[in-house]
């Protein structure tokens, strides 16, 4: 009979001391920021920084767990704890510094940076600190690939107690592909991919009109599809063409599955071509991009020749990875194009990327699965089965992608709702949960309630924090945790 165990809750906060000390380690950063533009939020770094370092320091050798093994309870357990906790202590700086946020605003925009929403309830980006503005995107491009997935990277050790499930619950999508043998090493080749095209995009971006400093907080929070910008006007206030160019590029980029990434890097591109979820994605961009150019030249949108090439090209690869840096008034092309953006926004990037939404890869499946559906109401004994990439996918994998999406609506359905009773009109309550659950950002001005999120109530922006969590973490790590069996012993 097997013996019944308790959640080790010990080496759950011990892992999370290892990972505060690592959340104070970026905190350097923007502290130098802070001293080199000599702005007062030096003092606000620093103390946090200090603070989290000593929490982490308190966690880790403070507490001897009595075993050091972790099961898929732990795993789950931990996952939902750091992104919380990280958004905790990630949002100190927001209230002791010259911002003086309040703890529901103060924790919304750690939430959605750390999650990379990219939702804000800022009124304007120009008027923060260089502090404040380079850890906005520093939380993102933390958050880009999984905090659990950078510790595994820094931490070999915890390949031996549980990295494996730590790595299943946080890494987006339906399989998780690893690259190599052990998880310690597949979470290096991955952020070694990540930090890579995060140094390019620095360099291209930084030979053209941006300086140093927008060049490293725009790379930051493009490669991670977070979408924070240092401009009021996002990347529109540059008016550049190369700019839109390379950041559209890289947008894309993070919108791909990394595995598939780092092996086309490794000479492998026919894993990338014969991909069946990628070449969906190209063919998604494709029919969205002739869809907004008919519907920019219907609403007499056409200005000059980046009206119908670069303009809807990024702002479609900008929502389908869940970005959401905007280079245009595209609320001027028509509805038909937001209903386009909307479907974009639920699908999102593919599985294994930093994008948010409900992924492409779950969007294949269900286009396979249906279309087998249709067939059998005419053949109703004919065997059929859904094939990705050459594969038979089990019907169990089927039936959960098939839970995924149901639950995927319902949260945003039951968000909204809540929203509602808040006083929040309808529309707005609605769009509002749906873009935190999809982690794009999108502003409610698309509704017009608003410029940003600064407008809905307090218990509106800790409901939509937490459908940020729940978006981030794909619903089921989430959900697990409030059913009364995880935990029974």
């Amino acid at each position: 009979m097997a013996t019944k165990r308790l959640i080790n809750f010990r080496i759950i906060l011990r892992i999370i001391g290892w990972l505060l000390m690592i959340e104070a380690g970026f905190m350097i950063f923007p502290i130098i920021a802070t001293i080199i533009y000599e702005e007062h939020d030096f003092e606000a770094f620093s103390i946090t920084a200090v603070v989290t370092f000593l929490v982490g320091i308190l966690l880790t050798f403070g507490l001897r767990p009595k075993r050091k093994d972790m099961g898929k309870r732990e795993g789950f357990l931990l996952t939902a704890l750091v992104w919380v906790v990280f958004s905790i202590f990630g949002m100190i700086p927001f209230m002791i510094g010259d911002l003086q946020l309040g703890l529901s605003d103060a924790f919304f925009e750690s939430m959605s940076g750390f999650t990379t929403t990219g939702a804000s309830v800022m009124e304007g980006v120009e008027h923060l600190s260089h502090g404040i503005l380079l850890w906005r995107c520093l939380m993102q491009w933390i958050g880009g690939l999984g905090i659990i997935l950078f510790t595994l990277a820094v931490i070999p050790m915890l390949n031996h107690s549980g990295g494996m499930q730590m790595f299943n619950a946080e890494v987006t999508g339906i399989t998780r592909d690893k690259i190599r043998p052990r998880v310690s090493q597949t979470a290096k080749g991955l952020w070694g991919v990540y930090l890579t095209l995060t140094v390019l995009m620095v360099g291209f971006l930084w030979i053209g009109p941006m300086d140093i400093f927008d060049s490293i907080c725009h790379s930051l929070s493009s490669v991670s599809t977070g979408g924070f910008s240092t401009r009021n006007e996002s990347i529109g206030a540059w008016h550049s063409i190369y700019i839109k160019s390379i950041v559209t590029i890289f947008m894309f980029l993070g919108g791909i599955n990394f595995v598939l990434i780092y092996k086309a890097a490794h000479g492998d591109f026919k894993s990338l071509w014969k991909n069946d979820t990628f070449v969906l994605f190209l063919k998604m961009i494709g029919f969205a991009y002739v869809c907004f150019v008919i519907a920019i030249v219907i609403n007499e949108q056409v200005f000059s020749w980046e009206s119908v090439t670069i303009d809807p090209l990024f702002q479609i690869i900008s929502t389908i990875t869940s970005t959401g840096l905007t280079a245009h008034n595209f609320e001027n092309w028509g509805a038909f194009s937001i209903a386009i953006l909307v479907v974009l926004m639920f699908f999102g990037g593919c599985a294994g990327s930093t994008s948010g939404g409900a992924k492409v890869d779950r969007a294949l499946y269900l286009l396979q699965n249906s279309r087998n559906e249709i067939k059998r109401c005419l053949h109703p004994n004919a065997m059929m089965s859904v094939r990705i990439n050459g594969r038979v996918i089990p019907p169990d994998l089927v039936s959960k992608v098939t839970a995924f999406l149901c639950l995927y609506v319902m949260t945003i359905a039951a968000g909204g709702s809540l929203l509602t009773i808040f006083d929040i009109p309808l529309a707005d309550a609605f769009f509002s949960s749906f873009s935190c659950v999809c982690n794009s950002g999108l502003g409610a001005d698309v509704t017009g309630y608003g410029e940003t999120y600064a407008q809905i109530p307090d218990v509106g922006k800790w409901i939509l924090s937490f459908l940020m969590l729940i978006g981030r973490l794909e619903i089921f790590t989430i959900l697990v945790l409030f059913t009364p069996t995880f935990w029974k012993k």
